[in-house]
């Protein structure tokens, strides 16, 4: 059976990371080793409680993994899953000789464990709604698992990146917030946590007896540092092998024994327009504002041009269900024409008013979000030259939980697994008040709910592509929110020491476990 390191690697880049002079390492050159910087520090290491949602998650496999370019593959699997005709039923035949890390067997009981617990309230599973789809999960034999969903599901194979867990550690269907596996993991995956300070650093081992082989990476030390500016000075003395930053700082650090790279990604940027604001609301406010939003200077200014106008939750980057005519200009006389035919007169001092109602609302952003806080007075500064007030306010994420469905907010989001992942829980109306970013804006539209629907029932790839567009093209003629970008991801790391580097299209979700170390399991050194 060819297992997913031999498909992998066929695609694999076979030459060295070639660069400048090698800065000095500080662990005496051991290819074999690897020092990351993150600004990031996962609250949990559960994936029953959102880690890794996306896949590339060190510790665990899922059934299925990602192919780094729009695909699935087999992972715990053995082979892709098969559907019923009607998407309803999918039958998966499970990978033999698998252990966990501390040495149990893997079988279908613990596929049946992980996703019961996701879906039974007893677990308080904060990935519930993604699976809302799910009725029931069998055993059929010790190697084969079949999934009843409750309603017709095309994209069924990729909720099957969910890192798989022992049955063991599901024994007691109580809320997972006091689970052990929530800081210290047990999986399948090919690293083992061997250590973690909270706040300092992280350190993954190679697990000598994963599926796919060990590791040839066999210890990978994670450094928690929040400041980017901070990371930057560090990898520019030489101390780390690479770091996730913002692309203009990246920019910056190429050469000298690095590299900068920057990753396409589904990852979008959107101000959020809550349908029941007085101001917000309005068909009229809504269009105006999504032809005011100058989308290229905001990337040019703010990204370095790392990055790709949104103008819809379809990212170029999925180019099979990407839209390009699902678009609106720049066009300020334009915007200003559908505010002045919708009756928003300007006053006085510039803001349009309409009866009595100030075209005025407060945009809210994560006070620890830089890019999010320039996004936002950037889109202030675009309404304001239409007439329309946008306050921002930097806000706490509990704060903001509050208030998401009375002030604008900017999001950030995307999965490139599958379209569904990527539009449907943003913009469907059957997701309202499931979650707090489900569907925040509480947008409703028939034909974009009637399209995604479609595109979850049709299993030809080319009719679910259609489904998606014309998704698309309703949402561009009754916009519900106003999307800005999609930012790349940038990154900085050490070349000529190790080969295996692969460029990966990047879900919301990024830093070490994505970022060039995506596939860091199937990395070698260079010499």
């Amino acid at each position: 059976m060819i297992n997913r390191r031999t498909l992998m690697t066929t695609s694999l880049a076979t030459l060295a990371l070639a660069g400048c002079s090698t800065p000095t390492r500080d662990r005496g050159n051991d290819p074999g080793s690897m020092l990351l910087a993150d600004g990031y520090e996962p609250d949990s290491l559960n994936p029953l409680l959102g880690y890794a949602h996306a896949g590339a998650a060190k510790f665990y496999d899922g059934l299925m993994s990602f192919d780094g370019n729009g695909s699935l593959l087999p992972a715990l699997a053995a082979e892709p899953p098969q559907s019923t005709p009607d998407a309803r039923s999918w039958t998966v035949k499970l990978r033999r000789g698998v252990t966990f890390h501390d040495g149990t067997p893997f079988d279908a009981e613990d596929v049946v464990a992980t996703y019961r617990a996701a879906i039974d309230p007893a677990y308080a599973s904060t990935v519930s709604s993604d699976y809302a789809m799910l009725a029931d999960v069998t055993a059929v034999d010790a190697h084969t698992v079949r999934f009843d969903l409750n309603i017709p599901y095309a994209p069924w194979p990729a909720r099957m990146v969910l890192g798989i867990v022992p049955k063991e550690k599901l024994a007691e269907p109580a809320p997972l917030t006091d689970s052990e596996l929530n800081t210290a993991p047990v999986g399948t995956g090919p690293y083992r946590l061997v250590e973690w300070r909270q706040g300092e650093r992280m350190v993954w081992e190679g697990n000598p007896d994963h599926w796919d082989g060990k590791p040839r990476i066999g210890r990978i030390t994670v450094v928690f540092a929040t400041d980017d500016n901070t990371r930057a000075q560090r990898v520019q003395a030489g101390e780390f092998d690479g770091t996730v930053l913002p692309p203009l700082l990246a920019d910056r650090l190429g050469g000298n024994g690095y590299r900068t790279v920057h990753h396409r990604t589904a990852d979008y940027r959107s101000i959020t327009l809550p349908s029941e604001h007085p101001v917000t609301g309005d068909p009229a406010i809504r269009m105006a504002l999504n032809h005011a939003a100058n989308r290229e200077g905001m990337l040019q200014a703010l990204l370095g041009g790392h990055g790709k106008p949104a103008y819809t939750p379809m990212p170029p980057s999925m180019e099979r269900f990407h839209e390009p005519t699902a678009r609106f200009d720049f066009d300020r006389q334009r915007a200003e024409r559908i505010l002045d035919d919708a009756g928003w007169r300007p006053g006085s001092d510039g803001v349009r008013r309409r009866g009595g109602q100030r075209a005025r609302f407060t945009l809210m952003y994560f006070a620890d979000d830089s890019l999010r806080k320039q996004l936002a007075r950037a889109f202030a500064s675009d309404a304001a030259a239409v007439g329309v007030e946008v306050r921002i306010a930097g806000v706490d994420r509990t704060a903001a939980a509050e208030r998401i469905g009375t002030d604008a907010i900017v999001l950030g989001s995307g999965n490139p697994l599958d379209p569904d992942l990527q539009m449907y829980s943003g913009l469907h109306s059957s997701v309202i008040g499931t979650g707090t970013y489900n569907n925040p804006a509480r947008y409703r539209n028939a034909r974009v709910d009637e399209a995604l629907d479609g595109g979850r029932r049709a299993l030809d790839p080319a009719e679910r592509a259609r489904f998606y567009k014309q998704a698309q093209k309703a949402f561009v003629a009754d916009p519900g929110l106003v999307y800005l970008a999609f930012i790349d991801h940038s990154y900085v790391l050490r070349t000529g020491v190790w080969t295996g580097y692969e460029p990966v299209v990047e879900p919301h979700t990024h830093g070490t476990t994505w970022g060039p170390w995506w596939n860091v399991e199937d990395w070698k050194p260079a010499r």
